[in-house]
């Protein structure tokens, strides 16, 4: 009988990167003969799951009863650990692979799985055990004071703009503190180096973190692979509408250089205002939400990919995708970017600089690049196997 896997995540749909990355590490585990489980909050699945368990949901927003809910099931209550325990009990897992859980699960299943002797491995896709707001973000600007001052949450007012909102993340940053979770999880799985030096600075334990890249989506991977498509002479943004992606200022970029043609494909809260703004320029198309097939269309015909967050990226899927396509890429230097943008692949600049921002897209629109080294130094970096491999020493390594 094959070893049997749970896998643990809030929201089980394509939702964001760590839910994609969730449902792709479901298809490949199950392709390679594992027996894998789901667990996650009841409210909307990507499709049928044969061993799929669900905790009650919560929401923050329906309420004070459902603000009530959500606090305790931050807290580890509310149903958590009877339906973690049903989980447990049915499906009798080997190894419980846990990605985000704060909040609508709770790391209260960190604790029940290492009680049942089962292998605890842990992606993270945040910084939520080193910043309570999860985005070492103050207000619009990068903050790392949680590193060095455990309460600084409760007085910056830098989650959701609310004092409550912080309390809550204090308390639950409190209850699921360091040494307790370091009891009961065997490995952390750090995305990128820049995450692993944050944990590093908040005091984890070395011999716990592992770096390990996210890999290339195999759908969008199929559709590159479909047809090869000539390149087209525009920059790409896939992402967020949000004010830490940078787009703002890309934008003002693309308005100050009438000779760049910028085709911005994603929704967010920005997406209204900044359509208003910025809509009518002729070098500049918003193209809406877009499926896997028709980002990996739309990443493989830009002349050049630009990713100018201003926030700590971790490792951002969109670059792995656009190297897999031979697409070179424009990053900011912030957070995992650099390690993942290098000569030969792309080009760095400083993030929230225009002129920098400007300058890094005229070099990356006249420089002729190995499209086709590109796209095969990408494939065997962000493959699947290369992947899986070294996942599951993580997973077996103490077992027989």
């Amino acid at each position: 009988m094959g070893k049997r896997i749970l896998l643990v995540n809030k929201f089980f749909y394509t939702r964001g990167g760590a839910e994609v990355v969730a449902i792709n590490l479901r298809d490949e585990l199950t392709a390679r003969g594992y027996v894998v489980g789901i667990f996650t909050m009841a409210y909307h699945h990507v499709d049928e799951v044969e061993y799929l368990y669900e905790a009650p949901e919560v929401s923050f927003k329906r309420g004070l009863a459902g603000k009530v809910k959500f606090a305790r099931r931050t807290l580890g209550g509310y149903h958590i650990e009877e339906a973690f325990t049903r989980a447990l009990d049915d499906f009798k897992p080997d190894v419980v692979h846990l990605h985000n859980i704060h909040s609508y699960l709770s790391p209260a299943v960190a604790r029940l799985a290492h009680e049942r002797r089962c292998r605890v491995v842990w992606t993270m896709h945040d910084y939520k055990l080193v910043c309570p707001s999860y985005s070492c973000l103050n207000h619009g600007q990068t903050c790392e004071r949680c590193l060095t001052h455990r309460h600084a949450i409760l007085t910056q007012r830098c989650f959701k703009d609310s004092y409550a909102a912080g309390a809550l993340a204090w308390l639950e940053a409190r209850r699921w503190n360091r040494r307790r979770l370091e009891q009961w999880v065997d490995a952390l799985v750090c995305p990128s180096e820049f995450l692993h030096d944050m944990m590093l600075r908040g005091g984890w334990n070395p011999d716990k973190l592992h770096v390990l890249n996210n890999f290339i989506d195999p759908v969008k991977l199929r559709a590159l692979d479909e047809e090869t498509l000539p390149r087209e002479d525009y920059v790409a943004y896939v992402g967020r509408l949000s004010h830490e992606k940078g787009v703002d200022t890309l934008l003002q970029v693309a308005r100050e250089t009438p000779s760049v043609t910028l085709k911005l494909a994603g929704n967010g809260p920005l997406r209204l205002s900044l359509t208003a703004q910025y809509g009518s320029l002729p070098n500049v198309e918003f193209v809406g939400q877009l499926d896997a097939a028709q980002v990996a269309n739309f990443v493989s015909r830009a002349a050049c990919m630009v990713v100018p967050s201003e926030w700590y990226e971790n490792n951002p899927l969109t670059i792995i995708e656009a190297q897999c396509a031979g697409t070179p890429v424009v990053g900011s230097n912030m957070g995992g970017i650099p390690e993942l943008v290098v000569p030969g692949n792309g080009i760095i600049f400083e993030a929230g600089d225009r002129t920098a921002l400007t300058e890094a897209l005229d070099r990356a629109l006249h420089t002729e690049w190995d499209h086709a080294g590109i796209r095969v130094r990408g494939r065997k970096r962000f493959s699947a196997d290369v992947h899986l491999a070294r996942l599951l020493k993580l997973y077996f390594s103490d077992l027989s």
